[in-house]
């Protein structure tokens, strides 16, 4: 049986972060005035959400001066409930359009999960990345859309010839901002992609749909910029699994209504990838819609069900297409296609 103090406790999360209902507003205030409990609980969440509003100027040691709550607020460790609930509502800045805010909510979750990171920001992460070189990635990562729409990044124009690959220009240019990222402190590089991203959120293109409605090619993929703000989003959750592995917290993956966005938008581009003479595939995702992957000009060869997150994990290349969980019926072959086919689209 659920009780109030149950349902006040169900309810701190969402008050922390000021997203309640109008109906559930005046019942939390007179049970934190009661019990001791629900009120240290209460100051924990705010902590962590002042940790998500942004941060403060970088400590003198170069790690980031937001990164922990006050000692009166502590988390509650590696395992904390408390930072697993806040990232599950964690919630976009509410001046940017739909679009874009699955990446502003991306960008929230990962300061506050390098609020953890203060003095570990050697500890490996993935590739011969470590923490702090992750977050370099990151900063070279949203460069292209960043230069493509105006953002000056305030980083010195890379040398790459014109005309290079895209990948291989891509390549050189992470390894130099790698680089040049490494001579200085995790906080300011910390801070400087924060700026970044925060300047990326406040362009026109993240505030209106019809501005970001014009396709552009960034890094291979001519796309709408809404969907670029999608790929970001999509490339920062990644990276902030990555990061919370490594340091053993536990990441939870993006709200549902964003994680339908980004599964759409990796299903177009799957089926681009496949084209039109791949033998076809009835896909769906658990509790989604299903698409026809592949030829229209022939009958269904087989069936694939996926986890929404195991999708994405997979599309990110965080899982082998023969080690992921799968519902599979028909044509193996087929199935192993559009599965490898989906790996392969990784470049993160």
């Amino acid at each position: 049986m659920t009780t109030d103090h149950d349902a006040v406790r169900e309810l701190l999360a969402a008050w922390a972060f000021g997203a309640l209902e109008p109906a559930d507003e005046k019942t939390i205030p007179p049970h934190l005035a009661t019990c001791e409990t629900c009120a240290r609980e209460a100051e924990r969440l705010r902590a962590v959400v002042r940790m998500l509003e942004g941060p403060a100027p970088a400590a003198s040691d170069g790690s980031p001066s937001e990164a922990r709550p006050s000692a009166s607020a502590p988390l509650e460790g590696p395992s904390s409930a408390v930072l697993s609930r806040a990232l599950r509502h964690r919630a976009a800045a509410p001046a940017v359009a739909p679009h874009a805010a699955p990446y502003a909510a991306a960008v929230s979750g990962l300061k506050a999960l390098l609020a953890e990171a203060d003095g570990r920001w050697g500890t490996p992460v993935v590739h011969d990345w470590d923490v702090h070189a992750t977050v370099a990635h990151l900063l070279a990562a949203d460069e292209p859309l960043a230069t493509e729409l105006g953002v000056d990044t305030g980083r010195p124009p890379s040398g790459i010839e014109e005309g290079t690959p895209w990948d291989a220009a891509w390549d050189r240019r992470t390894a130099e901002v790698i680089a040049h990222e490494r001579g200085r402190p995790p906080g300011e590089t910390v801070a400087a992609w924060s700026a970044q991203a925060a300047a990326l959120l406040s362009a026109p293109e993240a505030r209106d749909a019809e501005s970001a409605a014009r396709a552009v090619t960034v890094m291979g993929l001519r796309l709408p910029v809404a969907d670029h703000f999608l790929v970001r989003a999509f490339e920062t959750w990644i990276h902030t699994d990555d990061i919370g592995r490594a340091l053993g917290l536990a990441v939870p993956p993006p709200p549902e209504e964003h994680l339908r966005h980004l599964i759409r938008l990796a299903v177009r581009i799957l089926g681009a990838a496949l084209g039109p003479t791949a033998p076809p595939v009835l896909f769906s995702v658990t509790g989604g819609p299903e698409w026809v992957l592949g030829s229209d000009a022939e009958p269904v060869r087989a069936e694939l069900a996926l986890d929404p997150v195991d999708f994405c994990l997979l599309v990110g290349g965080r899982y082998p297409p023969q080690e992921v969980p799968r519902g599979a019926a028909g044509d193996e072959s087929a199935v192993r296609n559009v599965l490898e086919r989906a790996a392969a689209l990784a470049w993160l």
